[in-house]
């Protein structure tokens, strides 16, 4: 049976007189290709007086735009959901025949539609470098997937950022260091540098303790734990959208709950 988690998520600000609010665009609702159920979600949106419209952007994000006609001392947001943690087995898909093996090539049709995520957007020497050191030698595209994914995880050391924005991959090999977002944003490039179709993703991290210790390694987190996350999604032929987490070295799973991508 799996479990059910309630995540609730408060973003409050106070100011110490009124004020006008530009229009916010809110992008805090699970997105659409999330692979855990959702079974409930709310947001409640303060001061009360506003307008809320639904939207979807090019990306089918779920976008929450909101309109304050009136001053206001306060903008208190508030999202509760109820995740069902149903066990996802990330490597329950199935590749087209032309894609089995890596490296492939996207066919034609294909290629077309994917183009926006296969733009190159950095190129710098100490990227050019790492590239060079990954193995390109022909192998299962699942295989060749899990290899890259720890080759990641194990050439960087993670670190807290509270910094706005992403760092360039340049920074983040150069100093072998990086939050979540710059383990995510490297990986795109790496991605499609080798003509594989990536994006970036934002959402919920769940990690729940487990009920027994493993004999055999690491039994995960102490406490159950929920934190803002990002990783990796790269296209692979029938297979569809597969999520990769660098900052674990994993493939994503029942925990990983997409916001936007």
């Amino acid at each position: 049976m799996a479990l059910k988690v309630s995540l609730t998520h408060k973003t409050h600000y106070n100011y110490d007189r009124k004020v006008s609010l530009s229009p916010h665009i809110i992008r805090l609702r699970p997105a659409p290709h999330s692979r855990t159920p959702i079974e409930s979600y709310s947001l409640n949106i303060e001061p009360k007086n506003h307008f809320i419209n639904w939207q979807q952007d090019p990306y089918g994000n779920y976008l929450a735009r909101i309109v304050f006609p009136e001053k206001t001392d306060k903008l208190h947001i508030d999202v509760e959901l109820v995740a069902n943690m149903v066990t996802i087995n990330p490597f329950d898909f199935f590749v087209e025949d032309y894609a089995k093996e890596f490296p492939f090539k996207y066919n034609e049709a294909v290629k077309k539609e994917l183009k926006p995520y296969l733009k190159i957007e950095e190129n710098s020497l100490k990227l050019k470098k790492f590239l060079k050191e990954i193995d390109l030698t022909e192998r299962p595209v699942n295989d060749f997937l899990v290899e890259l994914n720890q080759k990641i995880n194990e050439y960087l050391d993670y670190t807290v950022r509270l910094e706005p924005g992403v760092q360039t991959c340049e920074y983040t090999l150069g100093k072998k260091l990086g939050s979540c977002r710059d383990y995510a944003w490297l990986f795109v490039q790496v991605l499609r540098h080798l003509g594989l179709a990536a994006r970036f993703v934002s959402g919920y991290l769940v990690q729940l303790t487990a009920d027994v210790e493993s004999l055999d390694g690491p039994s995960g987190p102490e406490n159950d734990f929920t934190d803002l996350h990002a990783w990796t999604e790269v296209y692979i032929p029938g297979a569809g959208w597969i999520g990769l987490d660098a900052t674990s070295g994993l493939f994503a799973g029942e925990g990983h709950i997409p916001l936007a991508c």
